[in-house]
């Protein structure tokens, strides 16, 4: 409906321009917006305002002009085509066309609001841990969002990848091998001075337990570095395992788990030093050698080798992005921690000399910060340490965790309340989405007659049988000055948002308009069955609200699908 108004204005406009009424030095840029209030109507532009200047005339006069134009343009379409303010111009549209929607949902399934394939590549790469330990709840904001965002993404036509980059090479990774050898020993009884920067968490003595129950004792024996060698490897795919299973638990899984140490295995990293190197970017200074970040806005010149021969970390991200744009990919999307915030702009650099300007986005994640009933939580009550991604998923769900995840803006810090997630109240708003479609559930169940309490009743199925002509749906909103027209209209206009919602998701890459989208759906629903009685003697006025009822519960599940959240039919 946006794009036909859009169309209609831009009409009206070139018309005016044509036979002389209206002059403009430039295109302006034209706004169809919903608004805010809908008494106000259906949609509002304003093209009156941001033209009078470029035209040199009043913007009442300009929206006199346009109005009259889309009168003529939109008859049967629009019921009323009003001024307001300063110039703003107002379209209702009638009740047939808003109705529509209605048999659009129930046609088009989980197609409703999805784009065109685009034949476009995209890869979102997430959470991105460190194989060295388990993920605290931050890493599981970033692991909704990349997922979520990845979803909205295919729903809108992208071909999307999801991958993980283990960072498996460097310090790190011995820190962690030293530290499990040093808890193995201390399990066999030999006294050993725990590395001064080693990992200390109680996970490092269970993988330590593990390696001593599966292997026996005949490791303390060996060398160091033999013993560290080979509890690396099996310390690494213990933590790689419990990062995927847990990452499953809610419902993320990836494409793609890349090893950095693939890159130093292949000469990748010297391959994409040289790929900067001959384009003019790669310098030598005091024996180390710099990339020329500053060439593309960097505050500073950036170093790729020490001086010592050991390639940075940044040298591997070269690499990596290097061979990201090797596989294909029209747009990669990294989702990055709050403390790689200075990292930013020389990898956009890197990306852009690399000859792929313009195809890497990145996004920040804020942290999270869990609150139980309004009290802060830094502990887990079990360990005595932090509460891990896992601990935050055994407690609440995975429906809980990724809706409150995802329902604040991600450049925004996240307070997280347990209490309030666990809650079955109202004021819990995953469980009052869910609680929404459930109701919608049951309420077709009984309209057509199920057993109710039979679980392997698939409303689905219930719902195929819910005939409506197009006729019927006409009464629906045909008295709006009703409490029952009222509820009507909004549950309708409240559909035809989520096509707007959808689009508007994917450009921003913010799942959290879904999230309010589906509150607001939810509420919506609630007032329509609240002021209006579904199972009514009129044959027609029945068949057209079990349809709208239906209409809402398959956006409702679309909505929360896009969320990775569940549409229970019960509750």
């Amino acid at each position: 409906m946006r794009e036909m108004l859009n169309a209609a204005i831009a009409e009206v406009v070139d018309a005016a321009i044509k036979d002389g009424r209206l002059t403009l030095t430039e295109a302006p840029a034209i706004a169809v917006e919903r608004p805010r209030d809908p008494s106000h109507g259906d949609w509002a532009t304003n093209v009156a305002l941001v033209s009078a200047k470029l035209a040199g005339m009043p913007p009442r006069e300009i929206a006199e002009l346009v109005a009259a134009g889309l009168r003529e343009r939109l008859s049967g379409i629009a019921e009323s085509v009003e001024i307001a303010g300063p110039g703003f111009i107002n379209v209702r549209l009638v009740r047939g066309v808003l109705a529509d929607v209605v048999l659009r949902v129930r046609e088009q399934g989980e197609r409703f609001g999805a784009g065109e394939r685009t034949g476009k590549r995209v890869q979102v790469e997430f959470v991105s841990a460190n194989p060295v330990g388990p993920m605290h709840v931050g890493h599981g904001r970033w692991a909704a969002l990349g997922d979520s965002i990845a979803r909205i993404l295919e729903h809108s036509g992208a071909e999307v990848q999801r991958e993980f980059y283990i960072n498996d090479a460097g310090v790190q990774m011995d820190i962690f091998a030293e530290s499990v050898s040093a808890r193995y020993l201390e399990l066999v009884g030999r006294e050993v001075e725990f590395p001064e920067n080693g990992y200390r968490g109680a996970y490092i003595t269970d993988i330590a337990r593990e390696i001593l129950e599966a292997e026996g004792e005949h490791w303390a024996d060996a060398s160091a570095a033999e013993r560290e060698a080979h509890f690396k490897e099996q310390a690494y795919a213990a933590v790689l395992a419990h990062l995927k299973r847990v990452l499953h638990g809610m419902g993320v899984d990836f494409d793609v788990w890349f090893s950095e140490r693939t890159l130093h295995d292949a000469g990748a990293i010297e391959r994409g030093i040289e790929r900067l190197r001959a384009g003019g970017y790669v310098f030598e200074h005091e024996g180390a050698l710099w990339f020329r970040s500053t060439d593309f806005g960097d505050d500073k010149d950036r170093v790729l080798k020490k001086a010592d021969g050991e390639y940075t970390y940044f040298a591997a991200d070269v690499a990596y992005h290097a061979d990201k744009y090797d596989r294909g990919f029209d747009l990669v999307i990294d989702i990055w921690g709050a403390d790689h915030h200075g990292y930013v702009k020389r990898m956009e650099s890197a990306v852009a000399a690399l000859g792929h300007p313009g195809k890497l986005e990145v996004i920040i994640g804020q942290l999270v910060n869990l609150f139980r009933n309004g009290e802060v939580v830094r502990m887990s009550k079990r360990t005595g340490e932090m509460v891990t991604f896992e601990d935050l998923l055994d407690e609440v769900g995975a429906d809980a965790a990724r809706y409150f995840f995802l329902r604040r803006s991600t450049d925004q810090p996240l307070d997280f309340d347990i209490g309030l997630a666990k809650e079955r109240s109202s004021d819990n708003p995953v469980f009052y989405v869910q609680y929404a479609h459930a109701r919608i559930c049951s309420i077709l169940r009984k309209a057509a007659g199920a057993d109710t309490a039979d679980e392997s009743v698939d409303v689905s199925a219930v719902a195929a049988g819910i005939t409506v002509e197009p006729d019927a749906l006409a009464l629906l909103g045909s008295d709006p000055d009703t409490s029952e027209g009222d509820a009507e209209l909004g549950l309708l206009r409240k559909l035809a948002e989520f096509p707007e919602v959808v689009e508007a998701a994917a450009r921003q890459r913010a799942p959290h308009k879904l999230a309010t989208y589906a509150e607001d759906l939810a509420s919506a629903f609630h007032q329509f069955y609240t002021h209006c009685q579904v199972v009514v003697d009129d044959p027609a006025l029945r068949s057209a609200r079990l349809a709208l009822a239906d209409a809402s519960r398959m956006v409702l599940a679309r909505a929360l699908g896009l969320l990775g959240v569940s549409a229970p039919q019960r509750m």
